[in-house]
């Protein structure tokens, strides 16, 4: 993987210039959002990947649930947007938390009766060492652009015998980090941060590099998933 030269937290999803992910959570863009690669001109220059902001603001479907009935709290959800994974995990009894870089969103969730904490995982994070399981889904193994950097502060946040769920591209071969916008329907667009995709076959690859052991990898609804454990 080529890995972006820039600090993770430099820049973050979707915010600044238009603040698409914001006009988003205040209904005021028609349609969805996209992720879009800085130079491509257009959806057909090259692949666009397709966010489903409706998804993520409703609540936890049966492949979200499946993936906490054997979590151990507490519970992390790194970029848990408008936090449909910590409600879940709270009606199932786990001490949970989210954790999100726009404010908008964080207040979403928090009316929405999630408990959630506004910033980026590459800041101090509550509780550090002492979370049972942290979550990475929706694509958020991206977060960064630099998936060794977000394993690696994953490990730290996570307690000895903790565990992290990581979502992965439906690729199993896919490994590619790059600038991106986040895009509406409207033509509003974020500033550029960086981002990442992997598959399962990659990311095991890091996941191992950086001191986790790989208890499964599997699949739901499609939806590809790797599992892994502090060694």
């Amino acid at each position: 993987m080529s890995l972006l030269q820039q600090n993770p937290a430099d820049a973050t999803f979707g915010r600044g210039a238009d603040e698409p992910y914001a006009r988003a959570i205040r209904h005021e863009a028609c349609g969805g959002l996209a992720l879009r690669e800085v130079g491509q001109v257009s959806a057909a220059a090259g692949p666009t990947l397709d966010l489903d902001f409706g998804k993520w603001a409703d609540d936890a479907d049966e492949v979200d649930r499946s993936l906490l009935r054997h979590a151990r709290g507490p519970l992390l959800d790194i970029g848990c947007g408008p936090g449909r994974m910590v409600r879940a995990a709270g009606r199932l009894g786990l001490v949970a938390l989210g954790l999100d870089v726009s404010p908008e969103v964080v207040e979403l969730a928090r009316r929405g009766g999630a408990a959630v904490a506004l910033g980026t995982v590459f800041d101090r994070v509550p509780a550090e060492g002492l979370w049972g399981t942290a979550l990475l889904v929706d694509g958020n193994v991206g977060i960064g652009g630099d998936v060794v950097a977000l394993l690696a502060r994953c490990r730290e946040i996570l307690a000895s015998s903790g565990v992290l769920v990581v979502e992965a591209h439906r690729d199993d071969d896919r490994d590619h980090s790059y600038s991106a916008t986040l895009v509406d329907a409207d033509g509003a667009q974020s500033d550029v941060f960086p981002w990442a995709e992997v598959g399962v076959t990659r990311l095991t690859e890091l996941a191992r590099a950086c001191g986790y052991t790989v208890e499964r990898v599997f699949t739901a609804s499609g939806r590809r998933f790797c599992r892994l454990a502090v060694a």
